[in-house]
């Protein structure tokens, strides 16, 4: 057979069944070989939302996302999204064609060096040289984009290498490897121990690492015997149980404000595979400046990146978290964690007739089921997701978390739809986001995918502007959107109905007809321009030194 055969039956040994993608001359050998391949092919409007929509599919259902593109402006147009998911850590293969061999370095049409372009941006990044190497390098690829800390693999495959003949004898799929990580030492795990039991003031800080560790039962038996408050990044909301009393929140930049003050108090910090982001962190030498530190973490360049902690374990978190768990005496903690909760707790009572986002995404956060995928496109929308709205486990919060991409939440949805049929998936974008992948409406339309699209419309890029309202002495440069298009219109031509609401008594009849509609629906909810994302730690600051509305 031919490279490109070789390369949809090695998907298929590998368990793939669904690939996004747009074809290009340097690629239409591998799209020759789709043609007669069970494996699935999602033809996406632009490279950047089929790459998104692998990372969709990838993130919801915790397998590898695949995706392909052509060279030249086909591979540069992946690239956002592969540091989209290097820095999100999300398992992805990324394939894609380059020049044929013989015409590589004379500036071939459509020839980039995509191999040099990908490193920064990739976990690794392969150039298949030789046709004897192809097969091997396609395995080597999944096994390094789940191993360790997942991450992106890019393979740049040669025209001609997709062309050349190749043995039909396959190699069979060996057992995944299993994890090289080192076993944490006993004087290590004792030492962890003894910390938490002699801790008046813990909390647990857990990050996104816990359930890419699959390693959500673990947390929460540990948080059961530990009685111990935690707090999540955004990646990892959806980690602790909604029913969980000491559970205060995502902490940082917009974190609640029990979240951040409770953190700040602390006299340990249990540091659960995150990694002290700045937006977690606020002013890092002043970040929970009392507290000890045990942190878990898989990836060693984490460990001492940041903060250095008082005990450091490289292991596995499944086996790592039972091994520490250790009962504490913190009742009089217990109860002022509660108490920081009530005094700071959301406020709905916002007046006027115009819609409140908060209150809108808590009301529909109560209406839609558990199993419910949110995908969240990037700005104030995003944060009042965060802070509004409630899952049950992370994958049903698919949020562009260390990149901070725009365009990520309409074509991340479409794949998340992909892998998970018979749940019911959501896109919040913002007028601003929803305009950066709006192509995608058309993937949507092909494959009839019944994705239910929320804009929350201020008619301006509202992140922004509210830090020009604060920081800049209200100089709002370019992030008047006013001249939006309208967004039910555009919907409609791609036979997506919708609706638009402006005001807090027709939400509920909206947020039915959505949710009921047997296929794809936009509802398009007008907020007031006005209306900021509250708390906010400023920059610098530390994370007690928050902003809120009630002091503005």
């Amino acid at each position: 057979m031919k490279g490109a055969d070789l390369v949809m039956k090695v998907l298929q040994q590998h368990g793939v069944d669904s690939i996004f993608g747009y074809p290009g001359g340097a690629i239409m050998p591998i799209y020759d070989a789709i043609y007669h391949s069970p494996v699935k092919h999602y033809l996406c409007r632009h490279e950047q939302g089929g790459a998104f929509s692998a990372i969709g599919y990838a993130r919801s259902s915790g397998k590898v996302g695949v995706c392909l593109a052509t060279s030249g402006p086909g591979a540069t147009n992946l690239i956002t999204s592969l540091a989209d998911a290097l820095l999100d850590s999300v398992p992805l293969v990324a394939i894609t064609g380059q020049v044929a061999q013989g015409v590589m370095g004379t500036d071939a049409f459509q020839e980039i060096d995509v191999l040099g372009l990908s490193l920064p941006v990739t976990k690794h990044s392969f150039l298949v040289e030789h046709i004897d190497a192809l097969e091997d390098t396609l395995h080597q690829a999944f096994v390094l984009a789940q191993s360790g800390r997942p991450g992106p693999v890019l393979l740049d495959i040669p025209k001609n290498i997709q062309q050349a003949e190749v043995s039909c004898n396959l190699k069979p799929v060996s057992a995944a490897p299993k994890s090289s990580l080192p076993q944490v030492a006993a004087d290590q795990l004792h030492q962890a121990r003894a910390l938490i039991a002699a801790a008046e003031r813990p909390i647990a800080y857990i990050g996104g690492g816990v359930h890419m560790a699959d390693a959500i039962a673990e947390l929460q038996q540990f948080l059961t015997e530990s009685a111990m408050p935690s707090v999540t990044t955004l990646k990892a909301m959806g980690s602790v149980a909604k029913d969980n009393p000491y559970y205060l929140g995502m902490l940082g930049m917009h974190g609640t404000q029990a979240a951040n003050l409770a953190v700040q108090q602390c006299d340990l910090l249990v540091c659960l595979g995150a990694r002290f982001d700045d937006r977690v962190t606020g002013k890092l030498d002043s970040f929970a400046p009392n507290a000890k530190v045990i942190q878990l973490d898989i990836d060693p360049a984490e460990i001492n990146k940041l903060r250095r902690p008082d005990c450091a374990m490289l292991g596995d978190m499944k086996q790592v978290l039972p091994a520490i768990s250790a009962a504490t005496r913190c009742q009089p903690w217990l109860e002022h964690c509660l108490a920081l909760k009530q005094q700071h707790g959301w406020r709905y009572d916002h007046p006027g007739e115009r819609i409140y986002a908060p209150l809108f995404l808590k009301q529909l956060s109560d209406r839609l089921p558990d199993n419910s995928v949110v995908c969240c496109d990037v700005g104030q929308h995003q944060m009042w997701v965060a802070q509004h709205m409630r899952f049950n486990h992370p994958r049903n919060h698919l949020s562009s978390g260390g990149l901070g991409t725009m365009g990520f939440g309409l074509p991340a949805a479409i794949g998340a739809k992909l892998a998970r049929p018979e749940d019911t998936v959501l896109a919040v974008s913002g007028d601003g986001s929803f305009m950066m992948n709006v192509q995608e409406l058309g993937t949507i339309k092909r494959f009839r995918l019944p994705v239910k699209i929320v804009v929350v419309d201020n008619q301006r890029l509202g992140m922004v502007k509210q830090w020009q309202q604060l920081f800049f002495n209200e100089r709002y440069s370019e992030t008047d959107l006013s001249d939006n298009p309208d967004f039910v219109a555009l919907a409609a031509a791609f036979a997506i109905p919708g609706h638009t609401i402006t005001r807090k008594d027709e939400v509920a009849d909206a947020m039915e007809a959505m949710l009921t509609w047997p296929g794809p629906y936009l509802l398009h909810v007008r907020i007031d321009e006005q209306d900021n994302v509250w708390p906010l730690v400023p920059p610098g600051a530390a994370n007690e030194d928050m902003l809120t509305e009630r002091a503005q």
